[in-house]
């Protein structure tokens, strides 16, 4: 799908088929996104359905001041700071350790596929959330860093600084890995 803002305006004029389009096309990174702010997959995807909802009842106005994409991320990571927010005042007890393990490495070799892949996101989520942030929205969904700017609220200075020390800092950890990542 190349137009999400087409199929949002679809939506909001009463084509259900059109949400079914933006779940389809926007889930997967969505859900990868989310999970470098919270680091669980479970959590992610629970996150990433609530988005969706939030689409689907409040309908928030696209204003176009940046691509829908761009929009849609960043409504991605308000939820989710939202729900560190309130998970830190929360002590939870996860009674199900061993599931989330397992469903957390089944998705993650569906979504990535390579071993390469598997290596440099297990890398990532070792890394400082900013860091895992900034590299996975760039690199593995493709936003400017002007887009990349709006939607973690920092500025395109900022972006190109935080984006040089993840390199770094994810580089230093494959290196310790004895993996060399050829596109950094």
């Amino acid at each position: 799908m190349e137009n999400g803002a087409s199929s949002y305006r679809r939506f909001l004029d009463g084509d259900d088929t059109a949400l079914n389009e933006l779940i389809r096309s926007y889930s997967d990174g969505l859900t990868l996104y989310i999970n470098s702010i919270t680091g669980d997959i479970c959590t992610a995807e629970e996150l990433t359905e609530e988005v969706f909802v939030e689409l689907c009842i409040k309908r928030p106005k696209f204003s176009e001041r940046s691509s829908f994409k761009t929009w849609l991320y960043a409504i991605a990571r308000h939820t989710a700071i939202d729900w560190l927010r309130k998970a830190e005042k929360q002590v939870l007890v996860p009674t199900d350790g061993y599931y989330r393990m397992s469903d957390r490495e089944d998705i993650e070799r569906e979504y990535l596929k390579t071993e390469q892949k598997a290596q440099l996101h297990k890398a990532l989520s070792r890394l400082d959330p900013g860091y895992s942030q900034v590299l996975y929205l760039v690199y593995f969904e493709g936003f400017s860093n002007s887009e990349t700017a709006k939607i973690m609220k920092k500025n395109n200075r900022q972006i190109e600084n935080l984006l040089y020390r993840a390199k770094q800092a994810l580089k230093e950890e494959l290196r310790r890995e004895g993996f060399v990542y050829e596109e950094l």
